[in-house]
């Protein structure tokens, strides 16, 4: 009887984390829906100059965002898993980091567009997508969520601002709205977001009005949280730093239609993150129960890694340039060969994804922060170097390069990452699929 009683507590138990990340992966994959859809009219609509003044205030933003969130959404949640006891001091406190950060994010924005050559318009849509980094300070409530499994306080906000999101800017286009008006909107997607955490929140008999700021716990968390910190910055200059550099050497136009293409490429990059955090725990089991064990599924994950990317790459190439006419028309006709290009680093994405969990597991995330600094500078380099010879191809180029430079190259280099390197080589080149297929 007490044996079928843990049977049956170990089933309910696994069902309610099942049922927590298909919250999250159904509201990633009608996000998916959606961009591919009304995302892309809203690109249509805007044309490549106007888009590209639209994704180039999105990404010198981005490259500033970490010092917002500071890293600390995973580290507050791992408290509140082991105690809610200081559950109003450990939020107030991340509360009170993440607005400091924002202060700072506003300062540097404020330095930056004082010195740069941006128009009007275009620091206008820096300024309010640095402001909206206030409000992302709420985004704290989402680990009090995510430790109590109920992630669909944090997936049902996102769900129904979405859809009146998605509304509102079908009549933004049939009124033939100006750029500003689509800005305007995207900060009520955070806002409407917030608002929708807050309110369930409180539904739980919770209040924000009970958080309370820790200088010592603040040290605490910073403490924690600064390798985060640190790879996040180094994430984003990673991701958007080519989409800065176009503007500064070709202007919104080409950023526009670099931009088209990084969307369509980087639409399937969820993928290996929810797939990726759903095994990790089988992968940490089996590391405690045998080395071997441990090994095999690890190489079957880079392997799942590298055939899912190259299932995304095949339809790509073939309809790449069909698709991108029907999607975004005409004017954006140079995005296709863009997009055949960074497709590819999709592959080197999955992979580093499925690596970063291999870091965690074996405590070397120094070595990750170091891998991917390597590819940021590298990123930087052959931006600086491909962009005047082949325009937004050679971005591509550049972005293809780095991505291989930091998920699969660079852990050659060191010895204990080294072996990393061979498996993801492994997993490349099918080599485990080939001895299936062949019976060697």
């Amino acid at each position: 009887m007490g044996h079928r009683f843990i049977s049956f507590t170990k089933e309910v138990g696994f069902l309610k984390y099942l049922k927590n990340t298909s919250w999250l992966m159904g509201e990633k994959v009608i996000r998916l829906v959606v961009a591919l859809s009304i995302g892309v009219w809203v690109t249509r609509y805007l044309g490549p100059e106007q888009f590209g003044v639209f994704s180039y205030a999105q990404s010198f933003v981005a490259i500033f965002t970490a010092f917002s969130t500071l890293g600390l959404t995973d580290i507050v949640m791992r408290e509140l898993i082991k105690s809610q006891d200081n559950k109003n001091l450990l939020l107030g406190t991340s509360f009170g980091l993440q607005t400091l950060g924002s202060v700072f994010i506003m300062l540097c924005l404020a330095v930056t567009i004082y010195f740069n050559n941006n128009d009007a318009l275009t620091n206008k849509i820096i300024i309010i997508l640095g402001l909206v980094t206030f409000i992302n300070s709420f985004g704290v409530i989402s680990a009090y969520f995510y430790s109590a499994v109920k992630s669909q306080y944090v997936a049902l906000p996102g769900l129904i601002g979405l859809i009146i999101s998605s509304l509102l800017k079908v009549y933004l286009i049939i009124s033939k709205a100006s750029l500003i008006y689509f800005v305007y909107l995207l900060a009520f997607d955070v806002v409407f977001l917030m608002a929708g955490q807050i309110w369930y929140y409180h539904r739980e008999g919770q209040s924000i009005l009970q958080w309370r700021f820790s200088r010592k716990m603040a040290f605490e968390l910073l403490k924690d949280a600064w390798p985060l910190v640190l790879s996040s910055v180094v994430i984003s200059i990673y991701m958007k730093i080519d989409q800065v550099m176009i503007q500064e050497m070709m202007g919104s136009v080409a950023v526009g239609e670099y931009s088209a293409a990084v969307r369509l490429s980087e639409a399937w990059y969820f993928i290996p993150t929810i797939i990726c955090s759903s095994l990790f725990p089988a992968i940490v089991n089996a590391k405690l129960k045998s080395h071997d064990l441990y090994m095999t599924r690890l190489q079957r994950l880079y392997d799942l890694m590298a055939f899912l990317g190259f299932i995304i790459v095949i339809p790509v190439l073939i309809f790449s340039k069909w698709g991108v006419i029907f999607l975004y028309g005409e004017a954006f006709a140079l995005t296709a060969p863009v997009l055949n290009i960074h497709i590819w680093a999709g592959v080197f994405v999955f992979l580093g994804v499925a690596n970063q969990k291999w870091f965690i597991s074996e405590n070397l995330q120094a070595y990750n922060i170091l891998c991917l600094s390597i590819g940021m500078f590298s990123n930087v380099l052959f931006n600086l170097y491909l962009i005047p010879i082949q325009g937004i191809l050679g971005a591509a180029y550049a972005t293809l390069i780095s991505q291989f430079i930091a998920s699969v190259l660079t852990p050659l280099f060191f010895k204990k990452t080294r072996i990393s390197f061979f498996m993801m080589v492994r997993s490349i080149f099918f080599i485990n699929y080939l001895k299936l297929l062949f019976k060697i």
